[in-house]
């Protein structure tokens, strides 16, 4: 009985920590996104990304109708590449939400968007991702931007 107490400890224990791990490698991947979306580094955002991604967000017009704006992944990255560098911008990720099962991944972060140092809006982003060949890409990103009850 003692033995068998110590091998479902010791099972737990590493599947523990092989969760974490997974985890430490999503948020790695989100992080590293961000890096190369703020230095303006399509050649990183691109690496993390699944062969086509799916980008939307869903806002409000000046009306305050809600709308879902679909984006094709290669405009988002020439937008990225074409603001100028006299211009600071800035999307500070405030937490993570992980959950994986096997090979996807979802990622759930809070966030607010500065820009030229003066805040923009806010919102959550919601990321999925795949594993392939042991690396996690993003395929699919859908974000809400509000620019009311967000905490500054």
């Amino acid at each position: 009985m003692k033995y068998l107490f110590f091998a479902f400890v010791f099972l737990f224990i590493t599947n523990t920590n092989a969760q974490t791990e997974a985890e430490t490698q999503v948020k790695q991947t989100i992080e590293r996104f961000f890096e190369g979306f703020h230095k303006q580094d399509t050649t990183i955002m691109k690496s993390l990304i699944y062969k086509e991604m799916k980008l939307q967000s869903i806002g409000k017009n000046k009306e305050g109708i809600v709308q879902l704006i679909t984006t094709k992944t290669s405009d988002f990255i020439k937008s990225i590449a074409s603001i100028p560098k006299d211009q600071k911008f800035e999307e500070k990720l405030l937490s993570f939400n992980i959950q994986i099962d096997g090979n996807m991944a979802n990622v759930w972060t809070k966030y607010e968007f500065w820009f030229n140092e003066q805040f923009s809006h806010c919102g959550v982003n919601s990321f999925q991702l795949i594993k392939e060949d042991d690396n996690w890409k993003i395929f699919y990103l859908v974000d809400t931007r509000r620019r009311k009850g967000c905490q500054e």
